[in-house]
């Protein structure tokens, strides 16, 4: 009967959220033979802001090279994977300085929480995901005082292509983490 009235809650509590939200933008993902992903990312008019490439090695660890819209390196972002299924992903900007470091955890039920935090290791804010059954995932954004910044959804093709609406609660921000 909790679980349901949880439910019914949150329902309604993300409506009143979607109410009031703003699209910020958009990332379309692509996935080639060898696993590796391309990301494009644009603004809410559909303008290209820049791209996002991973790249996969043997033990499962990714490094994403985010660029420009005109192509130039403006950072990157390494990701490792411990035994227990937890990921720490460190942001280092162009010239190799680290900005930011996130460190995600899993739940039993799949839900995903990430905790994200500056240079030098202040909470700066949370993102929370919820996958549904069709794979489909919802990411609720927070930040460092737990109060609702946007939305990420996330919908996967056929093909294994990935296209992620961003949302946010306030016209003249943005929702990235990096």
């Amino acid at each position: 009967m909790n679980r349901i009235f949880l439910s019914a809650l949150m329902l309604a509590l993300s409506s009143i959220v979607s109410a009031q939200s703003y699209q910020v933008g958009t990332s379309t993902t692509t996935t080639d033979y060898f696993g590796n992903k391309k990301t494009t990312h644009r603004d809410q008019y559909g303008a290209t802001t820049g791209t996002s490439t991973t790249t996969t090695d043997y033990f499962g660890n990714e490094k994403t090279t985010h660029r420009d819209r005109y192509g130039q390196t403006i950072g990157t972002s390494t990701t490792t994977t411990d035994c227990f299924g937890n990921k720490t992903t460190t942001h280092r900007d162009q010239y190799g300085g680290v900005t930011g470091t996130d460190r995600s955890s899993t739940d039993y039920f799949g839900n995903q929480r990430t905790t994200h935090q500056d240079r030098y290791g202040s909470t700066t804010g949370t993102s929370t995901t919820t996958t549904d059954y069709f794979g489909n995932q919802r990411t609720t954004h927070q930040d460092r005082y737990g109060y609702t910044t946007g939305t990420s959804t996330t919908t996967t093709d056929y093909f294994g292509n990935q296209k992620t609406q961003q949302r946010s609660n306030d016209a003249n921000t943005t929702i990235w983490s990096w």
